[in-house]
């Protein structure tokens, strides 16, 4: 990566972030990852794309590190994107976030990152996920945060559980476990996050958030997401696969 030398610290971190279709908002996404940032922390920048036929590559190749391109025809979901992009990740963290996610507080956020995954006991991190403060309304406000209240209680109990939006992990463990099951077009956050809380604790990190487009419960409405987050969850921990053969795009 450009400037690598002149990072601060020794670990190198790469965030992967899969697309599709993503033109309206990957560039917004990208440019959090401030120049001096990337030397900070060593940051790689990795944009794994699932087939976009919009502006979704062209916007990328402006500011990422390393596009990773898919046939368009090929099979897609959100883990084969994820898993494509950390086979060709140089970092020793790798850092999953989608394509419409904002971190409140960069250099805070990777700082505690690299201190929370170096201890040996922790196999994973996640944290608080809420939408855009711009676009929060009270129904946003009430569900997302009992939802990173019952998620940080998952993991408490021992079921492992890390929203989509974040998951923070040691390369050396993903690859341990195999990274994202590539079969499953839903519920492979939880699938992953459980099978990781095998091998050590899911630290929640309470004091960061990170930020997400409202456009899913807005198209359709928080009662249907949940129903559908309930049963791939089941059918997952039941079957060994997702209940949806696909997880519908909203753009």
């Amino acid at each position: 990566m450009k400037d690598a030398a002149a990072s601060t610290v020794s670990h190198r971190i790469s965030v992967i972030i899969p697309t599709l279709q993503e033109e309206s908002c990957i560039a917004r996404t990208l440019r959090q990852f401030k120049r001096e940032l990337r030397q900070k922390y060593a940051l790689e920048i990795i944009v794994s794309d699932g087939g976009s036929t919009d502006r979704t590559i062209e916007i990328a190749r402006s500011f990422a590190d390393c596009v990773v391109e898919r046939d368009p025809k090929a099979r897609e979901n959100i883990s084969l994107g994820r898993n494509h992009g950390a086979r060709v990740a140089h970092g020793d963290i790798l850092v999953f976030i989608n394509a419409d996610v904002i971190i409140e507080r960069p250099d805070e956020f990777f700082s505690t990152i690299i201190t929370t995954v170096a201890q040996e006991n922790v196999a994973a991190a996640t944290c608080n996920v809420l939408i855009y403060p711009e676009e929060e309304n009270g129904i946003d406000r009430v569900f997302h945060r009992f939802f990173n209240w019952y998620f940080r209680l998952l993991n408490v109990f021992g079921m492992g559980m890390g929203r989509g939006e974040c998951h923070v992990m040691r390369r050396e463990i993903f690859e341990r476990v195999g990274g994202y099951n590539e079969v499953l077009a839903a519920g492979e956050d939880y699938e992953l996050y459980h099978r990781l809380h095998q091998k050590g604790e899911i630290a929640f990190l309470r004091s960061i958030k990170v930020f997400e487009s409202p456009r899913r419960y807005r198209r359709f409405g928080y009662f249907y997401i949940t129903f559908l987050w309930f049963l791939n969850g089941i059918w997952v921990l039941l079957f060994k696969r997702s209940f949806v053969e696909e997880w519908k795009p909203v753009r």
